[in-house]
């Protein structure tokens, strides 16, 4: 049986980004890059009769995220699936989706902001997050991701920066335009 992860030990950057997408119940969430589901536990918290769906490139997170996850993959609140990004096939559209610390939207932004836009509703949101190593790399991609997003169909609907215990906290808010 799954287990939710002690607070403590989820990082910051995990906690705060779930804390922004101020889940609701009956949502339908997507998050790219689920690592070993500690945002998936956190999220299922939240959810009654709505979903999220996990995507991770590595068999290996996966299977780490199926077991933290085993109980909410049991009532069907999880799924939790070995995919890439811009491979994904997943049936349906994501009212938000969210992913912390993936670098393919800075570093291969039009496959990968391609994929996002296909998996999102024409509403929908994505959340990227990211705690970068130094003041310097919080700025530049402070600076740079919301061109980033311009170039490929989004508008960066809001810039976010929190101070964390070691470091500080981005996220940047996307809107299919």
């Amino acid at each position: 049986m799954g287990t939710v992860p002690s607070t403590a030990r989820v990082p910051e950057r995990v906690r705060w980004a779930v804390e922004l997408l101020d889940v609701r119940p009956a949502e339908q969430l997507l998050e790219i890059g689920c690592g070993a589901g500690q945002a998936v536990a956190l999220v299922c918290e939240r959810l009654t009769s709505g979903t999220i769906t996990a995507i991770d490139r590595s068999a290996t997170m996966v299977a780490r995220a199926r077991a933290r996850n085993a109980a909410c993959v049991a009532a069907g609140r999880a799924r939790i699936e070995v995919q890439t990004l811009t491979g994904a096939a997943l049936g349906r559209r994501f009212e938000r989706a969210f992913a912390v610390n993936v670098n393919a939207f800075w570093t291969t932004p039009a496959p990968s902001l391609a994929a996002l836009r296909r998996l999102l509703a024409p509403a929908g949101a994505a959340y990227l997050v990211y705690e970068p190593p130094t003041a310097a790399r919080l700025r530049e991609l402070r600076d740079r991701l919301p061109a980033r997003l311009a170039e490929h169909g989004f508008h960066a609907a809001d810039v976010r920066t929190r101070p964390f215990r070691a470091g500080h906290g981005l996220c940047i808010i996307g809107r299919p335009a």
